[in-house]
């Protein structure tokens, strides 16, 4: 299964060299949940939590997940047009309900170029057709609804997440925003000293983990403690040509069955 969104720094190319890392668990957690690709695309765990920061996102996985028809009535007729998504971008979420903030947000994401949420610009393209095909919508919400009926969707700081749900069955996935990156998702929300301040909780659970992030010397010396493992991937924004081949750090407090 695939994930419904397109999200900056979404794991769709890595999840299936993630997965097969992941120890048995109960209870399965995603620190930065962003697109969830790693919840849709692996098996269904006992308990599964996903949690972000970014309440519009939380607001989307909602509303999918308890309101999918309404929101699907309200998402039906609107066209994909500047016009129309410059309206959505300007208008406060604030003053909307949680339906038409989820739909604003989802119409943004889908239409919006390389999926940066701290910046939306209007995508559009001679050589291909928009993401957003309303005549595919409900198929493919209707199966991220269903994926999603017995996930708990939390709204938490990864601190209090993590301290909330650690227990010695329990396995978190953390896909943290790069390194010299932290600003993309928004300023203020994620620090360069997070890095650090996230490897000191990691070092004190109960439960096992898996990171990805991208291979800096940074990086590999703020969580050298931990076993690292390195895999390839591609980079590319949303309707660019340009791909680039780089290597990602899978970081980890124990050792993979297959290693």
């Amino acid at each position: 299964m695939k994930s419904f969104l397109s999200y900056l720094g979404g794991k769709s190319l890595l999840a299936n060299k993630i997965i097969p890392l992941m120890p048995q668990h109960t209870c399965y957690c995603e620190v930065f949940a962003g697109a969830a690709w790693l919840l849709f695309k692996k098996e269904e765990s006992e308990i599964e939590t996903i949690n972000d920061i970014n309440s519009n996102l939380v607001t989307l996985y909602r509303v999918i997940k308890n309101h999918l028809e309404e929101f699907i009535r309200y998402l039906k007729w609107i066209l994909v047009a500047r016009d129309e998504f410059e309206r959505f971008k300007v208008e406060n979420p604030a003053s909307l309900t949680d339906i038409q903030k989820a739909v604003r947000f989802y119409y943004l994401l889908k239409n919006g170029y390389s999926s940066r949420i701290d910046n939306f610009s209007f995508s559009i393209n001679t050589t291909r057709r928009s993401n957003f095909n309303l005549l595919r919508v409900e198929e493919e919400l209707s199966a991220a609804h269903l994926r999603l009926s017995r996930v708990y969707i939390e709204n938490m700081h990864y601190e209090k997440f993590i301290e909330r749900f650690d227990r010695p069955h329990t396995f978190f996935y953390l896909d943290p925003p790069y390194y010299k990156r932290e600003d993309w998702y928004g300023k203020g929300i994620f620090h360069r000293d997070d890095f650090a301040r996230l490897r000191d909780i990691l070092n004190a659970i109960q439960g096992k983990f898996i990171m990805s992030i991208n291979d800096t010397p940074e990086i590999r010396k703020i969580y050298k403690e931990f076993a690292i493992e390195e895999v390839t991937t591609t980079y590319s924004c949303a309707g660019a040509n340009n791909k680039v081949r780089a290597t990602e750090l899978l970081i980890m407090n124990f050792t993979p069955k297959n290693t």
